[in-house]
């Protein structure tokens, strides 16, 4: 809690909570038509106070906000907090602070990380409580991101809070309270997560000013026990096993959020092995990439890249066989499968859902958006990750925080900020002024 009067004025649960924990909370969610849902903003943004307490801003109190900051102008000590947010900003990446059409949302997206990772063990997806979890998705993006804006030491924290809580046979929980460690729910596992987790370690070693072998050495035991989960999972056809992917739905069908994730983690093993010198160890990852880049093109690519093994509906999963995931560029078949999602998953305000058969409610959603946007600019497609980093720039809250959902009519909904969609945007703004420099 933070000082009187500054708490939401309401908050629901996302879709996909169950209706006893809704009502747990006491929480409603307003419903319109079919595809035109209505939901509610929980706050402008989330204001970080004296020893890190956060404070959630009501929606339509951006003006409780010291101008341009994430400090209320309430605190007891407003101008020492203005002063550690300037701080940060200027330790940053000297590309961070460069003016232009970008300023604005980097700055916003910095500030969105920071309120979320301050003096926390690992960065939390948002600050409303049913996001207030590590998921390592999230969480090796944010490293990621971190080290790319030039918070290299920060960014290998986060990498290992991975290394402690990933489970004795190289599996992780969905998602980790980040005080205690430990999953809060009894969500099923993911397959993916040691992938994403060796795709973070392996873009840690190229970050400009990283000590490769000291980066790689402490994060050994998080290489190697995700290299061997994804390899001992793996069937005798190179199928990974089905298990929930990014929409955390519970499936017995192998989706594209699976394989290509793994594909890209093995991949990124195969090369981390050899940088360690374990040149058997990363022969039989190598092995095991070839036979999951099989099962990737054939048995996907005979569908078109759908969501799920042997279907048709195309999700944003598409992306992952793209760099900076994927460490060889996409053939002519997949680059064709990214174009038809992503008109198929476009909403009505401009952004885009997560998959073809979500539901057709209007919603757009920011990280699938953002992380076409990125994969755009990875590939050399920056008039496209221009226009969805445009559209994520129009539709931040008043505030300024990135959303993780935009309603129909473009009005910001949800949790607000949302730190996988703060990461994919500082990624994106990288890799766009990359390609303009060259």
């Amino acid at each position: 809690m933070g000082p009187a009067g500054i708490v939401p004025r309401r908050a629901v649960l996302a879709g996909g909570v169950g209706a006893a924990a809704a009502a747990s909370f006491g929480l409603l969610e307003a419903r319109g038509p079919a595809d035109r849902r209505e939901l509610p903003l929980y706050s402008e943004t989330v204001a970080l106070g004296e020893a890190g307490a956060r404070t959630p801003v009501p929606v339509g109190r951006a003006d409780l906000l010291v101008e341009g900051t994430r400090v209320l102008r309430t605190d007891r000590y407003p101008a020492r907090l203005v002063h550690a947010e300037a701080e940060f900003l200027g330790s940053a990446a000297a590309w961070t602070r460069e003016p232009g059409r970008w300023s604005g949302i980097t700055r916003t997206a910095l500030l969105d990380l920071r309120v979320l990772t301050h003096g926390l063990p690992a960065t939390v997806a948002g600050w409303t409580s049913p996001w207030r979890y590590v998921w390592p998705r999230d969480c090796a993006h944010v490293a990621v991101a971190l080290a790319r804006c030039g918070f290299l030491d920060e960014g290998v924290a986060q990498l290992h809070f991975l290394q402690e809580v990933q489970g004795a046979d190289g599996w992780f929980e969905a998602r980790y309270d980040a005080s205690t460690r430990r999953s809060p729910d009894r969500r099923p596992r993911q397959f993916d997560d040691a992938a994403w987790a060796l795709w973070a370690v392996s873009s840690m070693l190229d970050e400009p000013g990283a000590d490769a072998e000291r980066v790689l050495r402490g994060l050994e035991p998080l290489v190697r026990r995700s290299a061997s989960v994804l390899v001992d999972n793996l069937g005798p056809d190179g199928l990974p096993p089905a298990t929930p992917d990014y929409w955390e739905l519970p499936t017995d069908v192998l989706t594209l959020g699976i394989a290509a994730p793994v594909w890209a983690g093995l991949s990124h093993a195969f090369r981390l092995l050899d940088v360690l010198g374990d040149h058997a160890g990363a022969d039989r990852v190598g092995v095991a990439a070839d036979a999951v880049s099989r099962v990737v093109s054939e048995r996907f690519g005979v569908t078109g890249y759908g969501r799920e093994l042997g279907g048709r509906a195309l999700d944003a999963s598409v992306a992952f066989l793209f760099p900076p995931y994927a460490v060889y560029a996409p053939s002519a078949p997949v680059r064709a499968a990214l174009d038809r999602a992503e008109a198929a998953l476009q909403r009505p305000a401009g952004g885009l859902a997560p998959g073809e058969d979500w539901r057709a409610d209007g919603v757009s959603w920011t990280p699938q958006t953002a992380l076409f946007a990125l994969v755009h600019a990875q590939d050399g497609e920056v008039e496209r990750a221009t226009r969805l980093l445009e559209w994520l720039d129009r539709h931040r809250t008043e505030a300024g925080s990135l959303p993780e959902k935009v309603l129909h009519d473009g009005r910001p909904a949800s949790v607000a900020p949302l730190a996988w969609t703060a990461a994919l945007t500082l990624l994106t703004v990288s890799a766009v002024q990359g390609s303009d420099e060259a």
